[in-house]
């Protein structure tokens, strides 16, 4: 398999965007998080809006591009394998020990919980049920957060494995490479599949990060997994994306500029205005159609432009790839905790979340770079092979060698 460090890049700033949104759900007024800071703002749900649109989407639109990459040797049962040890057990590992304290700072904060760790994680690991509203997840006695992800993946990635025969058949791939051939289909199928998924199932389904009850998410995630391994394997997409890059750049403009029309037309128009009589179903599915042309758009963008610039090796690009899994696991216990702690001294606006964030990065840093990519039998646990880089490396120069 030929590495593609675009993909690698593009799933490094992806996990960099989710540190930064996280951060900023804290200090987004009317959202709901874990912890909220004293200085919410309204003026972050527009940037987060356009971001929350795509983010989660991109990252599951990556993993699929990144197992057809892997190339038609790929044998079923070993991936199976290999995908529930590196998926699951840092999904366990860090419900029971680096998601703990979320739901400590959550419940400390709404006052389900007096202050003190030990007993609470005591409790906590008893996965027996919590009073409603002790923090998100307490019906189930466990949560999970932020690394839902994670069990959302691991089921994707299964439900490939069964299908794969049916993807790789010879049927499948001409449709696949005549469709990655055709520009507009390419634009406008997949986001018309998103808009069925968004008119037909998100009114009843809406969001749950729980797994089950989750019929929206799902239909949308992999769908966006599986369009990632179709085309991921296929070299005329990667050409078409490079060369509708601009055209799909323009159509998310559009799509944004359309939709942000379509709400202050909803907000501004006289009550008697003839427009305003028109079926509400008009302008819902308008924005609707806006919505999906935007998220299928933005994907598309992001890999024409990541193809075309950023498949060179940088020489950050092997650190942070290895890095990123990790980071990931660490990053938002790492932000409630600081807020837990800062929150009291009023640092105000500017000053608190500015420490936040450099708290949350440097204690990544640390974790990562001081213990676990340097221990052994903890690399798997945030997974990564057990294999430190270095020895990786010396190993690879050995069978270079040899052969």
């Amino acid at each position: 398999m030929t590495r593609r460090h675009d993909i690698d890049a593009l799933r490094v700033i992806a996990f960099a965007l989710l540190i930064l949104y996280h951060l900023a759900m804290a200090y987004v007024d009317g959202w709901g998080f874990h912890i909220k800071s004293d200085h919410t703002t309204p003026d972050l749900q527009w940037p987060m809006r356009l971001l929350n649109g795509w983010r989660m989407s991109l990252l599951f639109l990556i993993s699929g591009v990144a197992i057809a990459l892997l190339g038609p040797g790929l044998r079923r049962g070993r991936f199976a394998a290999v995908r529930s040890w590196r998926l699951l057990l840092p999904l366990l590992f860090g419900m029971f020990v680096v998601v703990p304290i979320q739901p400590y700072c959550e419940a400390v904060s709404n006052g389900a919980a007096p202050p003190g760790f030990g007993a609470f994680l005591l409790r906590y690991w008893q996965v027996r049920p919590w009073p409603p509203g002790s923090f998100a997840g307490a019906p189930f006695g466990i949560t999970w957060n932020h690394l839902w992800y994670l069990a959302y993946l691991w089921c994707y990635s299964m439900l490939l494995v069964l299908l794969k025969p049916l993807l790789d058949s010879a049927p499948v791939r001409r449709a696949t490479a005549g469709f990655a051939a055709a520009p507009g289909l390419l634009l406008l199928l997949p986001a018309g599949v998103l808009l069925l998924w968004l008119a037909w199932l998100a009114p009843a389904h809406p969001a749950t990060n729980t797994l089950v009850n989750d019929t929206y998410q799902h239909a949308k995630y992999l769908t966006v997994f599986l369009i990632g391994y179709l085309l991921g394997r296929e070299p005329a997409f990667w050409a078409r994306a490079v060369a509708l890059r601009w055209t799909s750049l323009a159509a998310v403009a559009c799509a944004v500029c359309w939709y942000f029309l379509l709400e202050a037309l909803g907000q501004w128009l006289p009550a008697d205005s003839a427009l305003r009589r028109w079926p509400a179903s008009f302008w819902g599915m308008q924005s609707k159609f806006c919505e999906m042309l935007y998220v299928w758009g933005v994907l598309l963008t992001l890999l024409g432009w990541a193809r075309r610039y950023l498949d060179r090796p940088f020489r950050w690009l092997p650190y942070c790839t290895e890095a990123v899994y990790p980071w990931y696991i660490l990053h938002q216990s790492l932000l409630i905790a600081a807020l837990f702690w800062l929150k009291p001294f009023h640092l105000g606006p500017v000053l608190e979340p500015l420490l936040v964030l450099i708290a949350t990065v440097v204690g990544c840093l640390l974790l990562h770079e001081g213990l676990i990519r340097r221990v052994r039998w903890i690399r798997p646990l945030f997974g990564l092979k057990a294999a430190t880089g270095d020895a990786r490396r010396r190993h690879t120069a050995v069978t270079d060698a040899r052969a």
